[in-house]
């Protein structure tokens, strides 16, 4: 992501009914950047954030605490250490109100600081590799420019599981937002590691192949691309985002 663009332009693609009040999970969050202003900008009632690497989760619970400080001009140490000691999404909803279902009064255009650190957690994960998860606990998965890692390191097979343990904890109704790499971007990080090398050569799926996949193989009922607006307009931003809907 430019550091030099203020806003994520992906955000202006999404519509609030996908995350108000809504259950969320962002696969890959890297920093959390994203993560976090999903929170604040459509009050979904939690979102969590997973990621493979140890130290963007750490880096990501820094911008959440940063956010904090901004918008409260200051954060207690016992704050911190409560929100970064809160691994699992569970406690969000029991610290909620369950009258707000998440959503924000009239007068709210961002959501109040107390209400970001309980609504918004991050875990450091294997997703590929993980025991899964309860079924239908999410309302809304995020799988932002991650697709190609998977693949690369995990192969087919990888790819295919994570999108198997998407679906399933996908409620009804449920939706996923994948913005998948293309294969030339394959092709340049076919090298980051023995593994990606070895995997690039047997890759049978191609990125054009996922929404055939998606809808006949894994089970979701729709697909819609949602990035006409914003494909070609900025630059690292103009990879096709794909809604599926279970």
């Amino acid at each position: 992501i430019d550091r030099n663009v203020k806003e994520d332009p992906r955000l202006a693609l999404f519509k609030r009914e996908w995350f108000e009040g809504k259950d969320c999970l962002d696969i890959g969050c890297n920093e959390g950047l994203i993560t976090i202003s999903i929170a604040k900008k459509f009050f979904c009632q939690s979102i969590l954030g997973i990621d493979i690497d140890a130290g963007l989760v750490e880096t990501a619970y820094w911008n959440l605490r940063k956010s904090a400080r901004v918008k409260r001009g200051n954060f207690t140490s016992m704050e911190a250490s409560r929100i970064q000691d809160s691994e699992c999404v569970n406690h969000l909803n029991a610290n909620a109100d369950p009258a707000s279902n998440g959503k924000p009064s009239s007068s709210q255009t961002s959501l109040p600081v107390d209400e970001l650190l309980k609504r918004v957690s991050f875990r450091h994960e294997n997703f590929v590799g993980s025991l899964s998860e309860c079924s239908g606990k999410y309302d809304t998965v995020l799988c932002l420019s991650v697709a190609k890692w998977v693949h690369l390191n995990w192969g087919d097979d990888g790819l295919i599981n994570m999108f198997v343990k998407i679906w399933r904890l996908l409620r009804p109704g449920g939706i996923l937002l994948l913005e998948a790499q293309p294969w030339s971007s394959y092709k340049r990080n076919q090298n980051v590691s023995a593994t990606a090398r070895a995997h690039f050569k047997s890759i049978c799926l191609r990125p054009h192949n996922l929404r055939e996949l998606l809808l006949d193989k894994i089970g979701f009922r729709s697909a819609e691309v949602i990035t006409n607006s914003l494909s070609g307009t900025v630059v690292g931003f103009d990879r096709p985002i794909v809604m599926f809907c279970k």
